[in-house]
């Protein structure tokens, strides 16, 4: 399939090392002039990470005051997509706003930008940068709620985006991105429960929702995280994947296109670090590995990677 997406990881994995946490790049690959973020854990530090690895060739960048990560992320990034406002996902966005350029938007849905109003931009935690709340609303970014199961324009850029509803710990909604441009599409998770653990099976749903998309060769891949290795015990997770939950999800996924994933990218995000010598990232890659026998290509992405999809 020709990729027609560039993906950028500004931050792979769910912690606790604070300068690598989720944050991902996305720019059509015949317009890296509107890029979105989705998620933003990390932002500025992994443009910064881009540029050092050559990762950010796609954009043109003036020879003027700014370097070119600051044309990168004042110009060329022209709005955000929230999954959910816990912390690992939304620091970098919060502490880089005060040298944001404006005119941006936060696109998530209304749960999560009343959670982004209430607690985090309110003037007590942090300036209100938003287009509401609590005064004085300095409007440097436009909340744009996205209604679940609707396919709508984003202001500003050529994507449109459709949510899906996640199952995350305590009935915290978490957010799935389908992104849409010129009838190619990307599919971004946030946190997620596997439906097993859960009463309703929002998984399903997305299955079904895309599964035509891939009999019809319209998905270029997805972005769906994997956080804790598989453990020896039978102890129960929550509001994650681990290894073997993604690869069940991903058979039921098989059975409703009704054949191969035919070489799907699945984008591994979300892998929690450890302390110890052999680190959890490492362990979630070894059983993914060793128990997939589906027809996917899993990528673990590293921070800065440029990655076609």
């Amino acid at each position: 399939m020709e990729p027609k997406f560039k993906v950028i990881a500004l931050g792979c994995t769910g912690g606790p090392r604070e300068s690598d946490i989720s944050g991902y790049m996305v720019y059509p690959i015949d317009n890296p002039d509107e890029a979105l973020i989705i998620d933003a854990g990390t932002l500025l530090n992994g443009i910064i990470v881009a540029g050092e690895r050559g990762n950010l060739i796609d954009f043109h960048c003036e020879s003027g005051a700014l370097t070119a990560v600051g044309e990168v992320f004042l110009k060329k990034v022209r709005g955000y997509l929230i999954s959910h406002a816990h912390l690992d996902h939304i620091a970098a966005l919060v502490i880089n706003s005060q040298v944001d350029s404006g005119h941006k938007f936060i696109a998530a849905t209304d749960s999560t930008i009343k959670d982004l109003s209430d607690h985090i931009f309110n003037n007590v935690i942090w300036p209100n940068y938003g287009s509401e709340g609590r005064e004085p609303i300095l409007k440097k970014y436009q909340y744009v709620r996205t209604p679940l199961h609707e396919m709508v324009e984003l202001p500003h850029v050529k994507f449109k985006v459709e949510s899906h509803r996640l199952s995350h710990p305590h009935d915290y909604p978490s957010t799935a991105f389908l992104l849409e441009y010129k009838d190619s599409y990307l599919l971004y998770f946030g946190d997620t429960s596997p439906d097993v653990l859960e009463k309703e099976k929002h998984l399903a749903h997305i299955w079904k929702r895309i599964a035509p998309l891939i009999r019809e060769g319209k998905l270029q891949g997805m972005l769906l995280e994997c956080s804790v290795p598989d453990l020896d015990s039978e102890q129960v997770i929550y509001g994650h994947l681990n290894p073997k939950m993604l690869i069940q999800e991903l058979r039921q996924l098989e059975l409703e296109v009704g054949g191969s994933l035919n070489g799907l990218k699945v984008i591994v995000t979300h892998r929690k670090e450890s302390l110890l010598r052999q680190t959890t990232l490492e362990q979630i890659v070894d059983q993914i590995r060793a128990s997939s026998d589906l027809s996917v290509e899993f990528i673990f992405p590293m921070q800065g990677d440029r990655i076609p999809l």
